[in-house]
């Protein structure tokens, strides 16, 4: 025989145990991942607060991890048609291990500041000099085999990510969240 206390608390407990379920269940935001915050500058020595001063409230950079992965980016570039489509805000973000010292990052600004002669291809390029590790790991993203396309917000929630070559469904994602901004 149960009492109305008995029922009165196992309902309690099935609202607690429902609230608690929700509250500790995964978000956009934990799924998809989050670029850490940090400070860093273009090639064009601007300086840009990751992620509150990105460019725009969507902005599209372009992950990579090594010299060898430029190809990759640059069929990201040509088939999203960014150097003439001003309606995406876009950056080459490669991330690096951080040498520790101002001369060693330096040593790095000036190899890439020879890849990219052009104004506008440095003021897209930025350098982030951090642990890997700890970015892709912080941003959900795959491992540093891959280069990746990632829609992040100016709160450094990843909004859309898309990892390899580029590929035209996967562009049209990330295209439809880039534009989802003004909604």
């Amino acid at each position: 025989m149960t009492t109305p206390w008995t029922s009165t608390f196992a309902w309690l407990l099935a609202a607690c145990a429902a609230f608690l379920l929700a509250w500790a269940s995964p978000n956009e935001a934990s799924v998809m991942g989050q670029v850490p915050a940090f400070m860093a500058r273009t090639l064009d020595r601007q300086p840009v607060h990751v992620p509150g001063g990105l460019p725009a409230e969507r902005t599209l950079a372009l992950i990579a991890f090594r010299g060898a992965q430029k190809e990759h980016i640059d069929g990201w570039v040509t088939g999203l048609n960014l150097r003439q489509d001003r309606s995406i805000a876009w950056l080459r973000m490669p991330v690096l291990n951080d040498p520790g010292s101002v001369a060693g990052r330096d040593a790095i600004e000036n190899k890439l500041l020879s890849h990219y002669p052009a104004d506008d291809e440095r003021a897209r390029m930025m350098p982030v000099f951090t642990n890997r590790d700890d970015f892709v790991r912080s941003a959900g993203l795959g491992g540093t085999d891959q280069v990746y396309a990632v829609v992040v917000n100016r709160r450094g929630e990843v909004l859309a990510r898309a990892e390899g070559m580029f590929d035209a469904a996967k562009a049209q994602n990330l295209r439809e969240t880039l534009l989802q901004a003004g909604l």
